[in-house]
């Protein structure tokens, strides 16, 4: 991909999404915030990128898929007025529709156009399918980890909005803000498995939830970012002080300086 097919590239994502954008303010809120999510999330693709030492042509390959991942996010939200997928539809499977419907990726070189559409199509599966070509994985592995770095800043900035100002809140929020949290998920994530989206019942599952994202992270170098940054520190602050949530939070940050720890010796 030449950086010229690139700047075309930027220049059809802003204007895609402008389409979004009218007059009701709640809808422009939930839009800005994946547009917002979208180029900061390229942005974590070109800083792994950085770490793993890729080449200029696959710098670029990464800030793209970064700024499409979510390409589905705004023509979900504009038809069903949600982000939940269980609600309206699989955010991936039409962010990959979309880019075959537009042709956009057209302009570009048949392997890379493979790599950019199957990234995105598998970017928030529950797990990558094992058939995929070796390119295919390394991209779906990264856009994931960066997925992950860039939603926990983000959902950590969404609940100090909603604790400083919950009646001005104008985002979706999918579950009751109710106390306690699901037996099922803390016992998932303390026993290093993936959980299901059903197991959530509260808010607090929301913000338990991505702790145990950690068990499907990819690079060091994003354990290391999360670690530096300390996002599962800021995040862990919005639950309650309670035996379980302790155990939860010693068993994800183990596993997270474990992994550090590993690739530093």
């Amino acid at each position: 991909m030449e950086q010229e097919q690139l700047e075309k590239l930027k220049i059809w994502f802003d204007e895609y999404v402008a389409g979004f954008y009218g007059d009701d303010e709640k809808v422009n809120a939930n839009i800005k915030l994946k547009d917002d999510h979208s180029r900061r999330t390229a942005k974590e693709m070109l800083y792994l990128a950085e770490e793993l030492k890729f080449d200029e042509n696959q710098k670029r390959i990464s800030e793209v898929i970064g700024l499409f991942h979510d390409v589905g996010r705004f023509e979900q939200f504009a038809k069903y007025r949600t982000y939940s997928d269980p609600k309206s539809c699989n955010h991936s499977l039409l962010g990959a529709e979309i880019l075959r419907r537009t042709k956009i990726l057209e302009q570009i070189d048949s392997e890379e156009r493979n790599i950019i559409q199957t990234a995105v199509k598998f970017h928030g599966a529950k797990e990558l399918p094992k058939n995929l070509d070796e390119k295919c994985q390394l991209f779906a592995k990264l856009i994931r980890d960066a997925d992950k770095i860039d939603i926990l800043y983000v959902i950590i900035e969404y609940y100090k909005q909603y604790r400083d100002n919950p009646q001005g809140f104008t985002l979706e929020l999918d579950l009751p803000d109710e106390p306690g949290y699901s037996k099922e998920l803390l016992d998932d994530v303390l026993k290093g498995k993936r959980t299901d989206y059903k197991n959530l019942q509260t808010l607090n599952d929301m913000k338990i939830l991505p702790l145990g994202w950690v068990y499907d992270i990819n690079f060091v170098a994003t354990f290391k970012c999360i670690r530096q940054r300390k996002l599962l520190e800021k995040l862990v602050d919005f639950l309650p002080d309670t035996e379980d949530i302790r155990a939860v939070e010693k068993k994800v940050f183990s596993y997270v300086d474990l992994r550090i720890e590993r690739e530093d010796k």
